[in-house]
């Protein structure tokens, strides 16, 4: 109720607080010209400015073909479409082409939309405009080469309209990671505008508050999800060399930012580029990853432990596994968390084997609502119930869309190594959570050990009374969805998992039959993919404990208790 209140305040508060800074924008002084230009770390594909030339605009997986018309007059097909357009993202692609074709239309559809007189709502989202902002600033070499005093003044007009409306309206955005979004913008903007310099200080304090606000100690974010840690981190880099090479101070928050999420990013990464998907997380760029890391001088490796961000990753000879371990995130951020306490994904050497269905890289029917549910995820389900409830409905849903409201309200964690002499430490993490205890009196336990030779990734799901309730006696099913490029097989001492490199591991289980079932991942950069997944299934009255092991093709097949 509290967040409630604090909601509805801000909405409340918000007409007043706008006027106050609105009257203020009247004795500032407007963009006079561009000093510098931000760096865009993200990767570019040099195809697609023959795509845009041609008035194909493709977005959130749909295509739309403006026959001649501005892309921003034809009707959008979706708002996923809507924002990518305004937010002026895919320029980057134009500036990779590197022809004066494509900085030509660059400009064109820069002053395209500069001379609307109408927009669309969507395209004044503060988060939109901030990205629009921020892809304008990094773009403007290429927007402004050969530009004439018209549009140039234009351009200048649009900047100062951006960064006083960003102003204005600071705090109404959601929070999280587009509240930073907008400071980013904010920030970036008053570095690169020579008259807009003043607010260099102040804008750069207010990042740093909410740098601290959102970047855990231990380098995560607090939505929890993995691709969050590296999308703040392109964005921040390059303000950090703006700020030196206009000789502005970096604060000590922002440089112990960034080497916390270095390291983080790490954590999250299996060896084949990728990063686990928990929390909303999709596919992310390893292109863009690896140029995230040629920032990283240290180059430290990752700790197993990231208390704060709720999450294990236990590591050994190339088998990589990372696992849920944290209640969800605040209400207020938690608009795209998941159901997934307690899921784990494995990978070994460039080839991941149990994975969690992810969120949709591009927005197709109800996936996004399904993705969030604990069966998408690589871990037990009780009575086809989630751990979590996804709240769609009620006052907190109508302010900040579904969100996810904690099932889980505790989980406890357990590391423990042990050294095996020159091979490394056995490492095994036993965890509990409670988003069970409210419906059926039970809770959730998870061990799981992988060896110091990394080739046995041994595991137990338990089921045991909540303390002070009485247990319900419900079925219960433990879920192992496998990446889309894995086949399985059933043999006679097991389900055989086979990678496209030859690799194999065997996943046996001593209590119940295993079961091949089809799932789908959702988290490809392609569209959904069929793939499949490893059912345990325990009927009403079964066993309330499950030992199972995946062992490398080449050693023991016996799973180990």
């Amino acid at each position: 109720m509290r967040l409630v209140g604090r909601l509805v305040a801000r909405r409340l508060l918000a007409p007043a607080i706008r006027a106050i800074r609105t009257a203020r924008t009247y004795v500032e002084p407007a963009a006079d010209r561009l000093t510098i230009a931000p760096q865009d770390l993200r990767t570019a594909d040099p195809t697609m400015a023959d795509d845009i030339y041609a008035g194909i605009f493709v977005f959130a997986g749909q295509i739309v073909e403006c026959r001649g018309h501005s892309p921003f007059d034809v009707p959008p097909p979706s708002a996923e479409w809507e924002r990518a357009l305004h937010g002026f993202g895919w320029m980057r692609h134009l500036r990779a082409a590197e022809t004066p074709l494509s900085r030509a239309n660059a400009r064109a559809l820069v002053d395209d939309w500069l001379r609307k007189s109408q927009l669309p709502a969507v395209a004044w989202d503060q988060e939109t405009a901030a990205r629009r902002l921020l892809a304008w600033l990094t773009q403007a070499p290429m927007i402004l080469t050969d530009a004439d005093p018209g549009f140039y003044h234009r351009f200048l007009a649009g900047i100062t309209r951006h960064f006083r409306q960003l102003r204005i309206r600071r705090g109404e955005e959601p929070a999280g990671l587009p509240r930073l979004k907008v400071m980013l913008a904010l920030l970036a903007c008053a570095v690169t505008v020579e008259s807009f310099r003043r607010w260099v200080r102040p804008l750069a304090r207010r990042l740093d508050e909410e740098l601290g606000r959102q970047i855990l100690p231990d380098g995560g974010h607090v939505d929890r999800n993995p691709n969050s840690v590296v999308e703040v981190l392109v964005d921040l880099l390059p303000i950090r060399q703006v700020l030196l090479a206009r000789s502005f101070p970096v604060s000590q928050a922002l440089t112990a930012a960034i080497d916390r999420m270095m390291p983080m990013v790490r954590f999250f990464r299996h060896d084949d580029g990728t990063l686990a998907l928990f929390n909303g997380a999709s596919s992310t760029s390893t292109g863009v990853i690896a140029t995230v890391f040629a920032y990283d001088d240290a180059q430290a490796r990752p700790q197993g432990d990231a208390p704060q961000s709720g999450y294990q990753r236990l590591e050994a000879n190339g088998t990589v596994l990372v696992m849920d371990c944290g209640t969800p995130p605040p209400a207020e951020i938690a608009r795209d968390a998941h159901a997934g306490t307690l899921a784990f994904e494995m990978s070994s050497g460039h080839s991941r084997f149990v994975v969690n269905c992810g969120a949709p890289f591009r927005p197709i029917g109800d996936w996004r609502a399904l993705a969030r549910i604990t069966a998408a995820h690589s871990s037990l389900v009780v009575d086809d119930h989630s751990s979590g409830r996804i709240r769609d409905k009620g006052v907190l849903a109508r302010l900040l869309g579904p969100v996810l409201v904690p099932g889980p309200h505790a989980v406890t964690v357990d590391r423990q190594e042990t050294p095996r002499g020159e091979e490394g430490s056995d490492v095994a993490v036993t965890a509990t959570h409670d988003g069970y205890a409210a419906a059926y009196g039970i809770l959730h336990e998870r061990r799981i050990a992988v060896s110091a030779d990394g080739d046995h990734v041994d595991g137990h799901d338990r089921i045991r009374p909540a303390e002070g309730r009485t247990p319900a006696d419900v079925g219960y099913v433990v879920r192992f969805h496998l990446h889309p490029s894995v086949r399985a097989e059933a043999t006679e001492v097991g389900i055989q998992l086979s990678a496209p490199n030859g690799e194999a591991w065997i996943f046996a289980c001593l209590d119940v039959v295993p079961q091949i079932e089809p799932s789908v991942h959702l988290a490809d950069s392609h569209g959904l993919r069929r793939a499949e997944q490893i059912t345990l299934t325990v009927e009403p009255g079964g066993p309330r404990e499950l030992a199972w092991s995946l062992v490398h093709a080449t050693r023991s097949l016996v799973p180990r208790r």
